[in-house]
């Protein structure tokens, strides 16, 4: 077959087979298909888009350009989590303790951020002397005796996927679903879970800003996770605001034990007892979701939960006492408080440029080669809906620059006051394939 005549046969429309599909990410992974012409797909699949199928066989097509984990040493079902990202998104830093507090095994991998803060890796690194880098052996040693561990991302997983992202990101193709999609569901398949909780951001922090394209993007990746096998649900949650208060690295530890102790913020809770609940259910712990999350709020209370956490720091070399004593973690040299510059109510946050402010102040990285400033971010004090007094502080932001003018104005940018009442917004919108 010849690269230009499956080109063509996509940009009049028709869909490619199976072997196909293989055929091309086959040859550009091995560099005998150049760019150029990988650059044409691209496009053509951006304007005529891809079948159910099409988009099932491009995963697998860049799953099996390389390695694959094999977890099946590791006892029970094992549910991933995936998070389409945001801002404040602390989810994996609850998630996996509560879930294996409650004999649910938890094997992440996990990558370090790009954008606005640390990924979950560089979140984990807050806490001192915790390390990722583990043999897949003792990865799943740690899994089946503490049923949790989280590992840097390892070995030659997707390949395809890696080359065909860069290639996307210079070639105005980066917003196709079907790309999307196929990207997301790649590595989480060659990660070896059994099944697949996804979290569907929705707004201005979120890549999808829209619902109708949130709602598209949930339903490609629900609909090919269970056609390779996996089972596969997806829970669209907001982004409109960033989740919690936190933004910042050791930041959102802090916050991720207050959480597990029951106290920390309630929609950082309420998402991460919802994406938990259908996680129990998927790995077969529970049989409606409705007990699970009972099972859920059991381990906080009891206090099962922040021991699993307690368990997991140190079997990954953590400093525990973190735990107890959260101002072990790494701290700012500065905390300045934001005033409210009038009374009423926080009509929107704007999520995104709220993000860039916390990158700004070394909180995340610009580029792949930044440094992370881990002590650094912003707390927030206000969501929307809040009424606030002028003078009452919005938030606080944790520098070590004395004068971070700059992330000041932003922080100002991205804040809207109203004086009528604003209701606060709605956190989950819906669950896709349950």
């Amino acid at each position: 077959m010849r690269t230009v005549d499956l080109i063509a046969k996509k940009r009049d429309g028709g869909e490619l087979s199976r072997s196909e599909i293989e055929y091309l990410i086959q040859g550009y992974t091995d560099g005998s298909i150049p760019d150029y012409q990988i650059s044409a797909l691209a496009m053509a699949i951006y304007f005529r888009g891809m079948t159910a199928q099409e988009r099932a066989d491009l995963t697998m097509a860049m799953v099996e350009s390389g390695d694959q984990i094999d977890l099946s040493a590791i006892a029970g079902v094992k549910v991933d989590k995936h998070s389409t990202g945001g801002v404040g998104d602390t989810t994996t830093l609850v998630l996996a303790p509560l879930v294996a507090s409650v004999g649910v095994p938890v094997a992440k991998m996990s990558g370090r951020g790009l954008g606005h803060t640390g990924g979950t890796i560089d979140k984990l690194e807050s806490i001192s002397g915790f390390h990722v880098e583990i043999g897949n052996d003792q990865f799943v040693d740690l899994v089946n005796r503490n049923g949790v561990a989280v590992i840097g991302q390892s070995g030659d997983l997707t390949p395809a996927d890696k080359k065909l992202y860069s290639l996307r990101d210079v070639t105005a193709t980066v917003d196709s679903i079907p790309l999307i999609a196929s990207s997301i569901m790649s590595k989480k398949i060659a990660s070896g879970a059994n099944a697949i909780v996804l979290d569907v951001k929705t707004g201005d922090g979120a890549f999808m800003k829209e619902m109708e394209d949130t709602r598209k993007l949930a339903a490609a990746m629900v609909d090919i996770g269970n056609r390779v096998g996996r089972r596969t649900i997806a829970i669209i949650s907001d982004m409109s605001q960033p989740l919690g208060y936190a933004i910042g690295n050791a930041l959102e530890v802090k916050e991720a034990i207050d959480t597990l102790n029951g106290q920390g913020p309630a929609d950082l809770y309420e998402l991460s007892l919802t994406l938990g609940s259908h996680m129990v259910v998927l790995a077969g712990k529970a049989k409606t979701e409705a007990e699970a999350r009972e099972m859920l709020e059991q381990s906080v209370r009891s206090g099962r939960a922040l021991d699993k956490f307690k368990t997991f720091i140190s079997a990954q070399g953590g400093d525990t006492a973190v735990v107890d004593r959260p101002e072990l973690l790494p701290a700012a040299s500065y905390r300045i408080d934001v005033p409210a510059r009038e009374d009423g109510y926080i009509s929107a946050i704007a999520a995104e440029q709220l993000g860039t402010a916390a990158m700004m102040l070394g909180a995340g990285r610009a580029t792949k080669e930044s440094a992370i400033d881990l002590a650094v971010g912003i707390v927030l004090h206000k969501k929307v809906g809040d009424r606030v007094a002028k003078g009452e502080p919005l938030a606080t932001i944790h520098s070590n620059r004395e004068r971070p003018d700059e992330v000041l104005e932003s922080f100002y940018e991205s804040i809207a006051i109203s004086k009528q009442q604003v209701n606060k917004p709605q956190l989950i919108f819906g669950v896709i394939g349950d």
